[in-house]
């Protein structure tokens, strides 16, 4: 199969529904037709032979991120286009249940597993069991590490992000044409998600230099990914620790941006910065980036309180792994003529990777990213015409 570059623009949002359970499966489409590949999994062998469709499992991260909600929905419903039943299961933000819940889908047959890790370096034993029994694995969204056998990573431009959000700070305090020292404080993803630290390397390649000449303050002195990194991505523990760098570093003293690195911890870091008098008149709003353009992340930048996110088309992401999960299954090599491609270097293979753009999302340019291209409608924004 052949995948485009560009999805068209008014591809509509089909909401999948009875999955708010931890796990759960679906099957909306009519059976493969007789023409069909032939097997090429041992999942698809058994699943043909039986006469059921083949599953394909899917283990996300979490439940309480909004985007692995979209993550479900646009996989779910491309893999049942395909002829597939998913298996989506939720790790609950731990390691022990994601490994459970692979080998809980080893046991049961699946034709293919797409993994979203939450710590990408605890399941290299569960991703060498799927290989051992024949099962094609994919790295969704963040890399699974260590492993020879991850097939394929589907992502973003991980580091590009990154200094898609930094840029976005130098540009908005227009720290190239002046002089002024402006202040500013970090947040980082999580310390086990392999991606957070690709994000927060490419936001400090175009930050760093700043700081060291003086135009960027870090009151705190905080710079390191290792005491910036916010567990879990946790909008609660972005609030917990901007109330302490507010408290202890700035009673008398303006912050003028915060690198927050998705949603969750801009909306963590908005709360405590509002519970002390930003966002008023008086006192507005830092420069705060974010990524993920949750539903949340836009009632927010048009309300002026968020400065901007990092619009990825998760459509885009969903498509290439059920199109290679697909290919894989059937024994065939993906075409992905059509696709950006790069690698990642997993501790042990560079693994060849579909990256999908990554675009910076403001007020001014909700409309044409957002609602013109049908991710989102204004009714599920609640935002009036």
């Amino acid at each position: 199969m052949k995948f485009s570059k560009v999805m068209a623009v008014g591809l509509s949002v089909a909401m999948v529904l009875g999955m708010t359970a931890c796990g759960s499966s679906s099957s909306d489409t009519p059976a493969p037709s007789d023409n069909a590949a032939q097997p090429a999994t041992e999942g698809e062998a058994a699943a043909e032979s039986s006469g059921k469709r083949p599953v394909i499992g899917i283990t996300l991260p979490t439940q309480e991120l909004a985007r692995c909600q979209k993550d479900q929905e646009y996989m779910t419903e491309y893999l049942n286009e395909l002829g597939y039943d998913v298996d989506v299961q939720f790790a609950k933000g731990d390691a022990a249940t994601q490994v459970n819940e692979i080998e809980n889908m080893i046991t049961n047959g699946v034709a293919g597993v797409i993994i979203s890790p939450w710590d990408g370096g605890a399941l290299t034993t569960a991703v060498q069991q799927c290989h051992d029994a024949g099962i094609p694995v994919i790295a969704y969204d963040a890399n699974v590490l260590d492993t020879e056998y991850i097939d394929y990573f589907v992502t973003d431009d991980l580091v590009g992000i990154g200094r898609q959000q930094g840029q976005f700070i130098i540009d908005a305090l227009d720290c190239d044409n002046s002089e002024e020292t402006h202040t500013i404080e970090l947040f980082g993803g999580d310390y086990g998600d392999a991606s957070a630290k690709m994000f927060w390397s490419g936001a400090m390649e175009v930050l760093d230099p700043y700081i060291d000449n003086g135009k960027l303050e870090v009151v705190s002195g905080q710079r390191e990914y290792e005491i910036c990194a916010v567990a879990e991505w946790s909008a609660t523990k972005s609030q917990e620790r901007m109330d302490t760098l507010l408290s202890t570093y700035y009673v008398d003293k303006r912050i003028d941006a915060v690198l927050t690195q998705n949603d969750d911890l801009a909306a963590g870091a908005i709360s405590a910065l509002k519970s002390v008098g930003y966002g008023t008149d008086d006192q507005p709003m830092p420069v705060i980036t974010g990524m993920d353009c949750t539903i949340s992340a836009l009632k927010s930048i048009n309300a002026g309180d968020q400065s901007m996110t990092i619009y990825k088309d998760i459509r885009q992401l969903a498509r290439h792994a059920s199109d290679i999960m697909d290919s894989l299954v059937k024994g065939e090599e993906p075409d992905l003529s059509d696709v950006e491609l790069t690698t990642y270097d997993n501790g042990v293979k560079e693994v060849t990777a579909t990256k999908v753009p990554s675009l910076v999302l403001t007020k001014e340019n909700m409309d044409e990213l957002v609602f013109d291209s049908g991710y989102y409608t204004r009714e599920e924004v609640e935002l009036e015409q």
